[in-house]
């Protein structure tokens, strides 16, 4: 190897024939990744270390204040309203995460322990209804359409939670989503001030999970000043009386 590099910088030391650019200098100044001393390097691996352990912070925080809230299906107390957050669509459908955590509200719906269900998404452009597409699932899959309340403004986490207690008046509720979400949205609504429960959808541990749960690292942080902030949503407007209506309203046979 050093008799083949000896070789090609004293080729490249010679003139080639006119018109021919020479070969560039292999001698010239090195790019360093690391620092030079011993010293820098471990300071700069402390600091390596200590931004690594501020960005876990917030989840970690998370996670050991609101696992106590994180129930089974079957465990979970009984209570008012769930509430589902939007997880996307596919071609006007909700997404396979979506349509986890919406199965999961039949599930609560048809065992009695909610009566209301409250889909909360992204309407933002005519073309992307996410409650709208959520409402259907649900009716499609027994809830009657009378227990269904949207709201299209919820953007965010943090909206979906501030908007269900201003705007819609849910002050107990039941939090429907996937493992590497519900302590954050425990967190948020409790913010706003709901008392709520959480259920968390188990998913397969591939690709999109892994992402998913690296992204939850990132909306820790945010989610940590919007409860020290408490910004008002993108769109608060007036209150809305849809889940008082379908709480207030007499039980409905289960479609079939």
């Amino acid at each position: 190897m050093r008799e083949w590099t000896r070789q090609l910088r004293t080729r490249a030391a010679r003139p080639g024939p006119p018109g021919f650019p020479r070969l560039p200098d292999l001698e010239g100044p090195r790019l360093r990744l690391l620092p030079g001393t011993r010293r820098a390097q471990r300071r700069l691996l402390r600091w390596a270390v200590a931004l690594c352990v501020l960005a876990l912070l917030p989840t970690t925080w998370l996670r050991l204040t609101q696992d106590s809230r994180v129930r089974s299906e079957q465990d979970v107390p009984s209570e008012p309203v769930a509430m589902v957050f939007g997880a996307g669509l596919i071609d006007g459908t909700p997404s396979p995460y979506l349509a986890h955590r919406l199965d999961a509200a039949v599930r609560l719906y048809d065992d009695g322990k909610v009566r209301v269900i409250l889909a909360t998404g992204d309407n933002s452009r005519t073309s992307y209804n996410e409650p709208g597409a959520m409402r259907a699932y649900l009716v499609a899959h027994g809830v009657p359409d009378s227990h269904v309340v949207l709201d299209y403004a919820g953007f965010d986490t943090w909206d979906s939670c501030d908007r269900a207690r201003r705007i819609f008046g849910v002050d107990q509720a039941v939090l429907v989503s996937q493992s590497f979400h519900i302590d954050r949205a425990l967190a948020l609504c409790k913010a706003a001030g709901i008392d709520a429960y959480g259920v968390g959808v188990d998913e397969k541990h591939d690709a999109t999970w892994f992402a998913s749960g690296t992204r939850e690292l990132l909306a820790a942080d945010k989610a940590a000043l919007d409860i020290a902030v408490k910004p008002n949503p993108h769109f608060l407007g007036r209150r809305e009386p849809g889940v008082t209506r379908a709480l207030a309203a007499p039980p409905v046979a289960r479609q079939p």
